[in-house]
């Protein structure tokens, strides 16, 4: 695939961003072309008010990565494992309906979120990782939107122990095997950190992302 490399809405360059804030540009749409030549650019969108009025832009002067060799899975983790199964793309929605309701703070996935990254995963470009208990219940997961190999995710839910990091795991060993380069996870964190999460500065990041988002994977 190959990312956007024009948009209708005159998004700043690099060079023109605040060195002291995370987000550079506010407006646009949540359109797909817009979200994808966002993503291949180093933005991506949150809005800024409780109101969900104003949209932003963000890109974060510390971006968190998680480099796909140094994932830690613990050994409570690795123990965990056998009580969860996973699956893509299988609930794709279910998975971000659950990330917009079970975060107490913080949340901005609202019902235009959903629709627009529906239709990413419509098309192809959006992926959910799916965690189901014993009893097939729908207990973990996350999503995020792929560019060649570039995966940016966006959100994970849990509602049992480890399940997020399973969600997690499970991407990580997924990229792998596909060949891809670089999982953003927008901001660290200290449950991110505890996986293997690292903060790269943001001139850092964006020529990781160059490099990621031109090379295709040999895998889909």
């Amino acid at each position: 695939m190959k990312p956007p490399t024009q948009s209708r809405w005159n998004f700043p360059a690099p060079i023109d961003w605040p060195l002291d804030d995370d987000v550079v540009a506010v407006g646009a749409d949540l359109s797909p072309d817009t979200i994808l030549y966002a993503y291949a650019h180093g933005m991506f969108p949150m809005y800024l008010d409780a109101k969900h009025r104003n949209l932003g832009w963000w890109s974060p002067v510390e971006r968190g990565v998680v480099p796909l060799e140094n994932f830690h899975a613990s050994r409570s983790l690795r123990k965990s494992a056998h009580k969860f199964h996973c699956t893509v793309n299988t609930a794709f929605l279910a998975v971000m309906h659950k990330c917009a309701t079970t975060h107490t703070q913080g949340n901005w996935i609202t019902q235009d979120f959903i629709d627009s990254y529906g239709a990413l995963h419509q098309m192809g470009h959006a992926h959910s990782v799916e965690v189901w208990n014993e009893r097939n219940e729908l207990v973990g997961g996350l999503y995020g939107l792929r560019i060649n190999k570039f995966f940016a995710g966006e959100s994970m839910f849990h509602t049992e122990t480890d399940a997020s990091k399973m969600a997690l795991m499970h991407l990580v060993s997924l990229m792998t095997l596909a060949g891809m380069a670089l999982l953003d996870t927008q901001w660290n964190t200290d449950h991110l950190a505890s996986l293997g999460c690292t903060t790269v500065p943001r001139d850092r990041y964006l020529a990781l992302l160059a490099e990621a988002v031109t090379e295709e994977s040999p895998f889909s």
